[in-house]
């Protein structure tokens, strides 16, 4: 099982922007090293949409020239599902093109936000370890 560390602060980051972006779902990016998320990048849904989502190229791509800048790498994609389940769509599994990275979802269907990560290979969906670091 691959496993994820996540600072505690961040991870509020996410449920905020998640939050913010209701009714529609919001998306973004965690860059690290190793396997530990160092900092969010909340990006721009341009799908506009409760029930799909697609990040701003240009927005990705400012992301990756930071990490890079900063000798980081892309960990994990998130994205929030406003009304359904922490866990990847057909649409969310089809999309899902790079094996290297964990795929983030939060759950905002409840009252308390859930969150779950998982691998996604060529289709193979397998859930991965949120390790909370705490801040």
């Amino acid at each position: 099982m691959k496993t994820i560390r996540i600072p505690q602060h961040i991870i509020a980051a996410i449920f905020e922007h998640a939050q913010d972006e209701l009714p529609n779902e919001a998306c973004g990016l965690l860059t690290g090293s190793g396997d530990t998320a160092l900092q969010q990048h909340a990006l721009t849904n341009i799908d506009h949409s409760p029930v799909h989502f697609a990040l701003d190229p240009r927005e990705q791509f400012c992301v990756l020239k930071i990490a890079r800048a900063d000798s980081r790498r892309i960990l994990a994609s998130y994205h929030s599902h406003p009304a359904s389940p922490a866990r990847p769509s057909d649409e969310d599994i089809r999309l899902a093109l790079d094996p290297d990275i964990i795929y983030i979802i939060v759950s905002l269907m409840n009252p308390e936000p859930d969150i779950k990560a998982f691998s996604i290979v060529r289709g193979t969906v397998e859930e991965a370890k949120i390790e909370i670091i705490k801040s």
